[in-house]
């Protein structure tokens, strides 16, 4: 059975495909800052992950607490096989307004936290031979997004990031994707209706959206799922959009 590292893992996209493999059958370890946020339901009565959890507190932007979790779930859990990239922190600021810290900080999680976290994992894929690396970027590295520069500006290097590692890895047997995710319903998302900082609110943006609904988190832990199999082994470097047409 692989095993399965999934950062952010404590709420949001994380939590739900951390859910989702885990019941896809796959050994599952979060890495969060918070991984005591009560699992949910998210896949139809209890979360699997209520028992079969292995969470560690770690923050991705630093490199030794990524190495001393990741040697926690080695022992546990065997190799790391599958590394989802699904830790991340938003930001709204005018660019005239934006600190360099404030900039840096949202740098340092949303990209260098990914750096981090496949150089970490990468001495077990390369060692077998096979590996599966999803990065979870923002569909705003295509339509861009006022006040918020900073993130924008990560997550497109998230993207590249992806691309370059594709060719560099493949040859290993490792595949990088990356799924930039559209109007998904997650805290994330609350907290910035709620201060006003969508252009609208929730049902505003659901009319915008072809489909006519919000995206929910379980959408793009089923396109993570389908990435991290077998089947997906042809498919690497990819920009996989999960937006319901709101880019195409």
């Amino acid at each position: 059975m692989k095993t399965a590292v999934v950062t952010g893992g404590g709420s949001g996209i994380g939590l739900a495909v951390a859910e989702r493999l885990t019941a896809d059958g796959y050994h599952v370890a979060t890495l969060d800052l918070n991984p005591s946020v009560p699992w949910r339901g998210g896949l139809g009565g209890s979360s699997p992950l209520a028992s079969t959890a292995f969470a560690q507190v770690a923050d991705v932007t630093d490199r030794a607490q990524v190495d001393a979790a990741l040697a926690a779930v080695r022992e546990r859990l065997g190799p790391v096989a599958i590394l989802v990239n699904a830790a991340g922190v938003d930001g709204f600021k005018r660019f005239t307004d934006l600190t360099f810290a404030a900039w840096q900080r949202v740098i340092d999680v949303n990209l260098n936290g990914v750096f981090h976290c496949i150089q970490a994992v990468l001495p077990d894929m390369l060692e077998a031979g096979w590996g599966r690396i999803v990065n979870i970027s923002s569909s705003s590295t295509h339509s861009g997004q006022p006040f918020m520069a900073h993130y924008v500006a990560a997550k497109s290097a998230v993207n590249g990031l992806t691309k370059a590692l594709a060719l560099e890895l493949g040859p290993a047997g490792i595949t990088v994707n990356a799924v930039p995710p559209g109007f998904i319903d997650t805290p994330m998302l609350r907290r910035a209706e709620e201060h006003g900082r969508l252009g609208g609110t929730i049902e505003d943006h659901i009319q915008r959206t072809p489909v006519r609904r919000v995206g929910q988190a379980a959408d793009i832990a089923a396109t993570c799922a389908f990435l991290v199999s077998e089947e997906a082994g042809y498919i690497t470097g990819q920009i996989i959009g999960v937006n319901g047409g709101r880019n195409t």
